[in-house]
């Protein structure tokens, strides 16, 4: 059993061990419905959907490489808005200093991408509304309930 525990120690890294490679972020929008487009550092698109949403993403972008994500925002009405997460070393990594040893720091760790963590768990995105999104809308109204001081403005149309 002893012998099992240090084999376990020696053949992984400490963040393989405590830390995770995928991570949950939640993402929300205000006003809800916005389309969100999701593209990794390389320009892949990983993930379109829309608000509110749920998706796991990956802290490595490949061997010694954090990953970085720009989230797009767009909704009919509404400036598009893009927000960046990149993902950081975890501090657990560093444990390889006592328990992973070098294995664990320069093989295991880098290549499970679980020395990278990402901290945004949760989204939330303000979209302001277009300046240049002038909607014109066509109102049928009954001329009695039209104010009499905007009944000289109106034109017959035959």
């Amino acid at each position: 059993m002893l012998v099992a525990i240090c084999a376990s120690f020696l053949f992984s890294g400490c963040a393989s061990i405590v830390s995770k490679a995928s991570y949950p972020v939640q993402i929300n929008s205000n006003p809800a419905g916005a389309k969100i487009t999701i593209v990794d550092k390389r320009g892949w698109e990983v993930y379109s959907g829309v608000t509110p949403t749920s998706v796991k993403l990956k802290a490595s972008a490949g061997f010694f490489s954090k990953a970085e994500y720009r989230i797009k925002f767009s909704k009919t009405g509404y400036a598009d808005k893009t927000v960046t997460i990149n993902a950081e070393i975890d501090g657990w990594y560093f444990g390889n200093i006592l328990l992973g040893g070098l294995f664990g720091m320069l093989i295991i760790d880098p290549a499970t991408g679980a020395m990278w963590k990402i901290d945004a768990e949760y989204l939330n995105e303000s979209l302001t509304e277009s300046a240049n999104s002038s909607t014109r809308e066509l109102k049928i109204i009954n001329l009695a309930d039209i104010p009499d001081a905007l009944k000289p403005h109106l034109v017959k149309i035959n």
